[in-house]
């Protein structure tokens, strides 16, 4: 009885890839509504970007896209995930779109390379690098 009630609580969380998933969703969904803190709060303390860009560069960087655009759009291609432990490896495109009217006045499409580990049952995003595709 006692290794039927264990596996049931195993199965009752949610799945690592799963978890993954939403948490790049809430990131989306967080760059969409202008968020910067809580953009901050998904990278890990030790995150990389392009050019050396540290956790704190990442926050500045969206910060001074949030002032130049009002609206942003993102929007997310097919998501490519390795699992490998309490880490992964995710690459997709995204169109980022942004403006300050009805209709978005800049735009781009990115490649996008991912690392993030499994931190205290958070994901927490290790790595970064996006190149645009135009």
């Amino acid at each position: 009885m006692l290794s039927w009630i264990l596996m049931a609580a195993a199965c009752s969380g949610t799945p690592p890839e799963a978890a993954l998933r939403q948490t790049i969703a809430d990131a989306r969904d967080a760059a969409e509504k202008r968020d910067a803190a809580s953009l901050k709060d998904t990278l890990a303390g030790d995150f990389v970007g392009p050019q050396g860009m540290d956790r704190q560069g990442l926050a500045r960087m969206a910060q001074a896209v949030f002032l130049r655009h009002q609206g942003i759009d993102a929007t997310l291609g097919p998501l490519d995930i390795d699992m490998h432990g309490d880490a992964a490896t995710v690459r997709f495109t995204a169109a980022v779109t942004g403006g300050n009217g009805l209709l978005p006045d800049t735009g781009q499409v990115y490649d996008v390379d991912t690392d993030w580990r499994l931190e205290d049952g958070e994901w927490r995003l290790v790595r970064a690098n996006w190149k645009p595709q135009l």
